[in-house]
């Protein structure tokens, strides 16, 4: 699997940017009908397990990394359970920190109910990881509710000179993933929005609705910031390889997941834009059905503006997007779906029964959709 670009194959090279858990029903179906997704992922989470990574060792956040390349795990690879539960699991919340680090040594020495259950190969190349992570854990560290998953990867990150992708690579072969998955950035960079009431949050967590209250006035701006601490704009590049990524891809999609902090935000990057801009297969946009709390007080058609204006396209705006993907009712949606207005804009609708049971969306159903967008051999190409 190449690192710069899809498989050189028939099967086409879906690209999406998107690192929610909304998507992982979708990226999972998808497989059935290719191996050449692409799944850029942000990493700019401040809550969660990540949040005490990244106060401790400066770094990315690697939640999101984890969730999509289990999701994308080969379920019939000897182990797959195992190793899945094993990276999924979480040192508990209320012990006392002489009892976390006591668990966390069972599971470096492989002697963890959990650990033991890993056939190998896996179960030493993952011990391996949380080895590492322990000689470079410090006292300071709380392991409260830490994910086991995340310290392996963290401990890869640290381990091959603080670069991500190569560590996101190794763990996809590690568990055979269906698909590739490349973090957006390298950059230890943290999302900020200012409200239509103009307030200013700094934090992915602070505005999510997740652990922190729900916004109550919608969102108009969305930038990085170096610090938690520190609200002021900065700029971080992607690497000329995603770049590539991105203009070769057969379709590219905006889909389902938390608007701002887990697809919007992975256009905020230099290169981002750009290279949207000049890819030449069709884009498309899979709006949410109204259950997103980022998206308080935002309509379709603003998120549509929201996502012409990030990608520099509001002038152009078929270089951004040509398609919205959406279910057979208008009333899953805020606003509804603005049709005259998306095609007056050249963006073309595309209809079909997409809830499966509300709010879920039908994931098969979805991923043939997307097949025929991108041009699937033996389907009618959409453009």
């Amino acid at each position: 699997m190449s690192e710069a670009t899809c498989f050189s194959s028939e099967e086409p090279c879906i690209l999406f940017f998107s690192g929610g858990t909304a998507l992982a029903p979708i990226a999972a179906s998808l497989t059935q009908y290719t191996r050449n997704a692409v799944h850029v992922i942000t990493t700019f989470d401040s809550g969660g397990s990540s949040a005490e990574l990244r106060r401790v060792f400066n770094m990315p956040a690697v939640g999101d990394v984890r969730a999509r390349i289990l999701a994308l795990a080969d379920s019939e690879l000897p182990g797959h359970a195992e190793i899945t539960e094993l990276f999924a699991y979480r040192l508990p919340l209320d012990a006392s920190a002489a009892e976390l680090r006591h668990e966390l040594e069972s599971l470096v020495a492989g002697t963890h109910p959990l650990a033991m259950a890993v056939p190998e190969p896996l179960r030493t190349a993952a011990i391996h990881q949380l080895g590492v992570f322990y000689s470079l854990l410090p006292e300071i560290m709380n392991l409260s509710g830490a994910s086991i998953g995340n310290l392996a990867l963290a401990a890869g990150y640290l381990e091959h000179a603080r670069q991500l992708e190569p560590v996101a690579t190794l763990f996809s072969r590690l568990v055979h993933a269906r698909g590739i998955v490349k973090p957006v950035v390298n950059a230890c960079a943290h999302l900020c929005v200012e409200l239509e009431n103009g307030e200013i949050i700094v934090g992915q967590h602070q505005f999510t609705g997740k652990t922190a209250s729900a916004i109550t006035s919608p969102i108009r701006k969305l930038w990085l910031s170096a610090s938690l601490n520190d609200a002021r704009p900065i700029s971080v590049r992607i690497r000329p390889r995603l770049e590539e990524t991105i203009r070769s891809a057969d379709l590219l999609c905006y889909p389902v997941g938390s608007f701002f902090s887990s697809v919007m935000a992975n256009l905020l990057p230099d290169g981002v834009s750009l290279a949207i801009r000049t890819a030449s297969c069709p884009k498309v946009f899979i709006p949410n059905l109204g259950c997103d709390p980022e998206l308080f007080g935002l309509s379709v058609q603003d998120q549509v503006a929201y996502l012409l204006h990030l990608a520099g396209a509001e002038d152009e705006p078929a270089k951004a997007l040509n398609y919205l993907l959406a279910d057979v009712d208008d009333a899953r949606y805020p606003g509804g779906i603005p049709e005259d207005w998306l095609r007056k804009h050249g963006i073309r609708v595309r209809r079909s029964e997409l809830v499966v049971e509300p709010p879920y969306l039908d994931a098969d159903r979805v991923c043939r959709e997307l097949m025929l967008l991108a041009g699937r051999p033996g389907t009618t190409a959409c453009m």
